[in-house]
């Protein structure tokens, strides 16, 4: 049923490309820019459509089966384009931020097997307030990272280095790295809620 909140949906899921062509060069400022304003209008559809979804009734099988798909699609393919492009990158650890965004693909891959496992024996998980705080932080960290590109530019491997910027001066960078480390923390406590309830209905 092609319903406004699961054409909203199926909005974000086609703007994806579209983000990712915009994200490919890292050095073009005025792509990340125009990234960065689609990531938003991406971000608040994703409030929309639920919310219109349960407003209007109009909850559908197709929105319930849609929705996380397109949520995990836009947060895989904006971390695997800022990591090759040298954007989870940053001060103290150098490329050690891809671990974040490692564990946040590795979690949504994971609860996503478990829950075609729980749905499949008619088990549900409800989302907790934990979860929606891991979400909250992931897409500001996300957000802030194409929005560093479009202010910064792509960040450098070594505060050490002569050309690159200072801690203070690429602060919205830093804000990103900093809310995605948050994000992968809560990912792991809500990944292991999910696992947990999981494995008490595996053999």
């Amino acid at each position: 049923m092609l319903t406004l909140p699961n054409i909203l949906t199926l909005s974000r899921i086609f703007a994806v490309p579209l983000l990712g062509f915009f994200l490919w060069w890292p050095d073009w400022k005025v792509g990340y820019l125009i990234g960065f304003a689609l990531y938003c209008v991406i971000a608040i559809t994703d409030f929309f459509d639920g919310y219109l979804a349960r407003a209007q009734g109009t909850v559908s099988k197709l929105g319930v089966f849609l929705d996380p798909i397109a949520d995990k699609i836009m947060v895989a393919a904006v971390i695997l384009i800022l990591t090759a492009q040298g954007y989870l990158r940053g001060p103290y650890v150098g490329d050690l931020h891809v671990i974040a965004g490692g564990i946040i693909l590795v979690r949504e891959i994971t609860v996503s097997g478990l829950r075609e496992f729980l749905g499949g024996i008619q088990v549900s998980v409800p989302v907790t307030k934990l979860a929606k705080w891991k979400t909250t932080f992931q897409l500001i960290a996300l957000g802030a990272l194409i929005l560093g590109g479009a202010v910064h530019g792509q960040p450098c491997q070594s505060l050490d280095a002569p050309d690159c910027d200072t801690i203070a001066e690429s602060w919205v960078h830093v804000v990103g790295l900093a809310s995605l480390w948050l994000a992968a923390g809560l990912t792991c406590i809500t990944g292991w809620d999910y696992l947990r309830v999981g494995l008490k209905h595996m053999d």
